[in-house]
């Protein structure tokens, strides 16, 4: 397919020319007409579909161009549809029965663009055909034409993914986000072609999701009183100037003392709109991986259920501060009632989220309260265990195995491999490569998610004019961050699945933040999971990246304005 593609661009003439096409994530083929032509599309333009599998694709186009053009464009099927020489035409050819795959398509989700006379569209598959359509739209002009029509260049595209995991998460425990956020959220990844939304809905300082068993879970837990003020002090912080209100600067003194606001924060999704969300994504085809903490970074469960802590006589409280690892008890007991509890909170989860993923955490569990508990101890001599690197590894055994019994897959952050990993899990390494590469080798799916790399919650520039975490994270090192470590066997490397973006809340309280921190580092990371390796240029990025600030501009997006200043 790729020779007769190349073929055709060759009898059509099209070669390399001036004219720009800034698409991101770059496509693995693009072709360009040398005559800098363009086609029109303007009212009388219809959106022509195969049938109805490409209605989804075709109504978010529409829409899209309906939103930020003001222009309302018909949609028909080639039956009714009259006028072919005015049309986006969007067809999916499916894949010949008997014909073997590998032989048609590179991937599944493998599109082709033809402009030439109209606009053509078709993919294998109804997801293919919805990431053409995120090129489609990156063809059209970042500004309005008086007149009412969108010129769109001729080229010639086929293009498909590299990675399979094309993930971003999300943690709304820290600061709650409404639901007309999170679809958003969930449209910003679909523009850049992400397939995956890790929903982070369960820490220490909010459980964000109905569990209709357990309703105190929301009415406890889903609240804290207040949030710490200012950087966590004692942890390399100090000295560090972080705005708190427009030109009020502030610097955090070694000896400074921890501060909360003493506004009460909080919220949580009911079902219904936890379903809601799930129907938006999927229409995206977008699958989104719930988080449910466990056996750690569980204050807001413990300040609902205290009975389920190390300490069951202790009042518990929704955490108020960040970083609190050792300092403060937010480990669970691993006690068969609390596995029973745990199961009944998974069990409604997994009724919910059709991802067959469920995210269990299973990160900084601080060993020092199954050390000092009576009862972890005698459950460790019950079973053998020699130490609470064991007992982690029993808890998160436990808890894969009644994942399983409902026919789905647990994702641990790299602390499951302490104590042996669990038989199924796919690991999400977070506390660099080595986790992942441990993981790869022993045949496990890996989610690459380096938090020096990776972790969007890392200030952009050396000097930010708002509160961020105190480490640096650049938009380069986004870019040219290499998912698959050098040290892997070619027969390990396919386990690396993908790679993920990671924003933590702690010091992001409003929707505007989590765009000026995700963008453009969203599409630095597009770029790196879908474009293949060898055809990745930081230089040529940054050139494409200041036409997609244009369509930043366009659709209303915040993002950093000191890239434009390079």
């Amino acid at each position: 397919m790729k020779l007769s593609i190349s073929l055709l661009f060759l009898v059509l003439g099209f070669t390399a020319s001036a004219q720009e096409i800034n698409i991101i994530p770059k496509p693995v083929e693009v072709k360009q007409s040398p005559f800098n032509k363009t086609i029109s599309i303007d009212k009388n333009t219809v959106i022509s579909i195969s049938d109805s599998t490409a209605l989804n694709s075709a109504t978010f186009l529409a829409n899209y161009i309906q939103k930020n053009y003001g222009l309302t464009l018909k949609i028909g099927t080639k039956t009714d549809n009259q006028n072919y020489n005015n049309a986006i035409s969007l067809v999916i050819t499916g894949i010949p029965k008997g014909t073997p795959t590998t032989k048609i398509y590179y991937n599944p989700n493998q599109y082709f663009i033809s402009v030439n006379q109209s606009l053509k569209a078709s993919s294998a598959t109804e997801q293919g055909l919805f990431y053409a359509i995120q090129t489609i739209i990156q063809l059209l002009p970042t500004s309005i034409n008086s007149r009412g029509a969108l010129q769109v260049p001729l080229v010639e595209i086929m293009d498909y993914p590299r990675f399979d995991y094309r993930g971003m998460h999300l943690d709304v425990s820290r600061h709650f986000f409404d639901v007309a956020f999170v679809k958003k959220y969930i449209d910003y990844l679909a523009l850049h072609k992400m397939n995956y939304f890790h929903w982070h809905l369960t820490d220490d300082h909010g459980w964000r999701i109905e569990i209709k068993k357990y309703p105190k879970l929301t009415e406890i837990g889903a609240w804290r009183k207040g949030s710490i003020i200012g950087l966590w002090p004692g942890v390399g912080n100090e000295g560090i100037k972080y705005q708190v209100l427009p030109n009020e600067i502030k610097i955090t003194p070694k000896d400074a003392q921890i501060k909360t606001d003493g506004i009460p924060h909080g919220g949580f999704y009911t079902q219904e709109q936890i379903k809601e969300v799930i129907d938006y994504a999927t229409k995206r085809y977008i699958t989104i991986i719930p988080e449910i903490e466990m056996p750690a970074h569980s204050m807001a469960l413990l300040a609902a259920y205290p009975e389920l802590g190390t300490e069951p006589n202790k009042k518990y409280e929704v955490a108020q501060t960040w970083g609190m690892m050792n300092k403060y008890n937010n480990v669970l007991q691993p006690t068969e009632q609390t596995f029973r509890f745990l199961e009944d909170v998974l069990t409604e989860v997994m009724a919910l989220f059709p991802s067959p993923y469920i995210h269990i955490g299973g990160d900084e569990g601080s060993k020092v309260w199954w050390r000092s508990s009576e009862v972890a101890q005698q459950l460790m001599k019950d079973n053998n265990l020699k130490d609470e690197s064991a007992l982690q590894s029993y808890f998160i055994h436990r808890i894969e195995k009644f994942v399983n019994s409902k026919g789905k897959t647990i994702v641990g952050w790299d602390e499951i491999l302490d104590g042996g990993l669990a038989p199924n899990a796919i690991v999400m390494s977070w506390r660099g490569e080595k986790g992942g590469i441990a993981a790869a080798q022993e045949s496990h799916k890996v989610i690459m998610t380096p938090e020096e790399k990776l972790y969007f919650n890392h200030k952009q520039f050396m000097q930010e004019d708002s509160l961020t975490a105190n480490k640096y994270l650049p938009l380069a090192t986004v870019y040219n961050y290499e998912p698959v470590p050098a040290v892997l066997t070619p027969t390990q490397t396919p386990y690396i699945w993908g790679a993920q973006g990671n924003l933590w809340t702690e010091y992001i309280a409003n929707p505007a933040k989590v765009e000026y921190m995700i963008f453009p580092r969203l599409d630095a990371l597009s770029e790196m999971l879908w474009t293949p390796k060898d055809q990745r240029n930081y230089n040529d990025f940054l050139k494409r990246l200041k036409t997609q600030f244009k369509r930043y501009d366009l659709m209303g997006i915040t993002y950093s304005k000191k890239y434009l200043q390079n």
